[in-house]
């Protein structure tokens, strides 16, 4: 028999590293909260499940995650980001020929922000959650069913439970059911991209330099780790044209190994695959509005773009701070048109200049013709020159203002 109606003051669909974070803040600030998700989180490394991308939180992204409880339990296993280093090898040869680094230390007394991998991340959310008396995370639990008025919407659950909230959080990817379910359309391009994400280990310190090496199907990117078994390790996300991303993950190690070696200029030595390969589709995406009645979109339900200058999660998290601030502001509006209009107001111009940004970035990267990659090279090396231009361009990679 299906249970009562359960009340709460926020229902979170999605439970991936946004959907978790948004569960921690919403209810260490005092917020009745349901999260669901319909896959259970995976959160060891060697299960085939694993989700063996990373996360740069960028520096203004701490702040939620202090607040939330969740920062102390993710800083033993961040690797500080220091410098910013890219490197165009799009030469005759694969080789540097231009490089330029973004130190932090220009702009800031901090590191730009803090690597972890995405497994590790959602052990220690899950973990987090369990503390909060005002959280219930159902895993292995869908949403089925979204019915909204003006004083709140109902929610259907895949076990037969009907929830009614004030405000419903759309934190369910890139192919979200509640976006489709308020009747939100979407924009999306595919880049015929897509990314290997793996671990690599390696002789040469990585310095907590973070590297972006441009030659041509996509940038090649080493973003420091914790040491692994005492020796350096770097996460790398490789962008390539799908036929040929395909072909790389299908390759025996040792040939693997050769292809990665000879794509990462040798800056760190020789590199040895240390995980498995996993591969992801890219694509930018916006939703035509991050609001609905008593709905709001946040993270992949909202916005998709390429992992380039760690801006995915980081918007994610900024959707989240955003959201966060309005109901703490003003809880009796929760979920109330105002407040979501203030949302989309704040958000959707935003995240559209950003997914602007980034697609130039990816389709400059992509480019095959020698002449485009010279003038690529060039390009960098100019903004570069400028030291306002660099200090502008790192603060506002960084979202700050």
């Amino acid at each position: 028999m299906a249970e009562q109606a359960i009340q709460t003051d926020v229902l979170i669909s999605g439970g991936g590293v946004a959907g978790l974070t948004a569960a921690a803040a919403f209810g260490a600030a005092g917020f009745t909260t349901i999260c669901v998700d319909p896959t259970r989180p995976v959160t060891t490394e060697t299960d085939p499940g694993a989700d063996l991308r990373t996360t740069a939180f960028l520096h203004p992204s701490r702040k939620v995650l202090e607040s939330s409880g969740l920062w102390e339990r993710l800083a033993p296993f961040a690797a500080p980001l220091q410098i910013m280093r890219i490197i165009d090898a799009g030469g005759a040869e694969s080789e540097a020929r231009l490089t330029r680094d973004f130190d932090a230390s220009d702009i800031s007394d901090e590191p730009f922000g803090w690597n972890l991998p995405n497994w590790l991340l959602r052990r220690e959310m899950v973990a987090r959650l369990a503390e909060l008396p005002l959280v219930d995370f159902r895993p292995g639990v869908a949403t089925t069913g979204l019915v909204t008025r003006e004083t709140g919407a109902e929610v259907t659950l895949s076990d037969g439970t009907r929830v009614t909230a004030r405000l419903v959080v759309a934190a369910d990817g890139r192919n979200s059911f509640i976006r489709e379910a308020s009747g939100i359309p979407v924009k999306t391009t595919r880049y015929g991209q897509k990314a290997l994400a793996f671990a690599v280990t390696h002789p040469v310190p990585h310095n907590n330099v973070s590297t972006e090496i441009h030659r041509s199907g996509g940038p090649f990117t080493l973003v420091p780790l914790p040491d692994r078994d005492g020796s350096p390790s770097s996460a790398i996300v490789w962008m390539e044209r799908g036929a040929e991303a395909e072909r790389l993950a299908a390759l025996p190690t040792d040939e693997f190994e050769a292809a990665m070696n000879a794509r990462s200029t040798g800056v760190l030595g020789q590199l040895t695959l240390a995980t498995r390969r996993s591969v992801w589709p890219m694509m930018t995406q916006i939703a035509a509005s991050f609001t609905a009645q008593r709905v709001a979109l946040i993270a992949e339900a909202a916005h998709v773009i390429p992992p380039i200058g760690a801006q995915g999660l980081n918007m994610s998290l900024a959707d989240l701070t955003c959201l966060l601030d309005l109901c703490e502001k003003d809880p009796a509006q929760i979920g109330e048109p105002a407040m979501l209009a203030s949302y989309n107001r704040r958000r959707w111009p935003e995240v559209k200049a950003r997914e602007i940004g980034i697609d130039l970035l990816n389709r400059a990267s992509m480019v095959e013709a020698r002449p485009l990659r010279d003038l690529r090279a060039a390009a960098l090396g100019a903004l570069y020159s400028l030291k306002p231009v660099r200090k502008t361009l790192m603060r506002a990679g960084l979202g700050v203002r």
